[in-house]
């Protein structure tokens, strides 16, 4: 209100009296917006080494927050799943999905698992296998990945609380007209208390060889190196290649190893199937503990 010329330093005096009075309020200071903790230092929530292509798709709502990951040089169907970062399962949901709580407000979301090998309140580190990748709510198979931070303070990420995922340092925005980055990950990549030597049983003797696309090849570069014999043995590492199958066990990955015995002219380390691992199914590579052997 515009006051006439000859009232204004009368209303001053006013509103002078009732300040000196407290009866006039000023105007509260803002509150300030919270403030998001540290987001953890997320990883492509795969084994070390492998190589994923990240995607999105209209109506994929918002298409630039979700993410499905395809593998890129191996299979993704049957890919084992890494946790993203260190947390606790706090819930288990369809379509084959899980959600973990990794501390300071922040939760990632993972779906199409049609095997879930941690339960809820489990603790697991960056890298802890999480499952594996199936055809559960999904003709192709695909990783369908999420990051939130939980605004609203109840303790859960909702899918209104989902953000742009960083992962290991790079935020991605993507548009369902591309392009689609391929990342390799870092997950549990050394100095993360892997250990050197992975120890397995093994219920029979296994050929060794120099690559893991030797089955029913015959280029001297396939020649049998020499054998790992059965009984508990250390491995060091996994790589996806041929498969090897009797009946309906079959595995593709392959461990890098010290043979047993050597042919003449042989390699002393060499790669032997997965498949005579005693304790573990199809396309599994775990060590006597359970833990996923790290890629090559």
């Amino acid at each position: 209100m515009r006051l006439p010329r000859g009232t204004r330093s009368g209303w001053a005096a006013v509103l002078a009296l009732l300040m000196t009075l407290g009866l006039c309020m000023t105007a509260a200071p803002a509150t300030a917006a919270a403030v998001p903790a540290a987001r953890p230092d997320f990883k492509l929530p795969f084994a070390c080494g492998q190589t994923w292509q990240l995607q999105t798709y209209r109506g994929h709502t918002p298409e630039d927050k979700k993410l499905d990951m395809y593998r890129v040089g191996g299979e993704t169907l049957g890919a084992q799943v890494a946790a993203s970062a260190a947390g606790t399962v706090t819930e288990l949901f369809e379509p084959g999905g899980l959600e973990i709580n990794h501390g300071g407000g922040w939760f990632t979301v993972y779906l199409h698992m049609d095997r879930i090998d941690v339960r809820l309140g489990q603790q697991v580190a960056s890298g802890a296998t999480l499952g594996r990748l199936g055809l559960v709510g999904t003709t192709s198979a695909h990783l369908h990945y999420e990051q939130l931070y939980d605004t609203n303070g109840d303790n859960d990420g909702e899918t209104d609380e989902m953000v742009n995922p960083v992962l290991q340092g790079t935020e991605y925005r993507l548009s369902p007209d591309g392009p689609f980055p391929r990342v390799t990950s870092t997950n549990a990549c050394g100095g993360s208390g892997d250990p050197d030597k992975y120890w397995v049983d093994t219920f029979a003797d296994a050929t060794g060889y120099a690559a893991v696309d030797c089955v029913g090849d015959t280029r001297p570069e396939c020649t049998a190196q020499g054998t790992l014999l059965q009984g508990t043995n250390y491995v060091l590492c996994k790589k996806w290649g041929d498969e090897v199958r009797a009946g309906g066990s079959y595995n593709h990955w392959w461990l890098l190893t010290d043979l047993d015995e050597v042919t003449p002219g042989g390699q002393g380390r060499a790669y032997v199937s997965a498949y005579y691992l005693q304790r573990w199914g199809n396309d599994e590579a775990k060590d006597n503990d359970g833990r996923e052997i790290r890629s090559c």
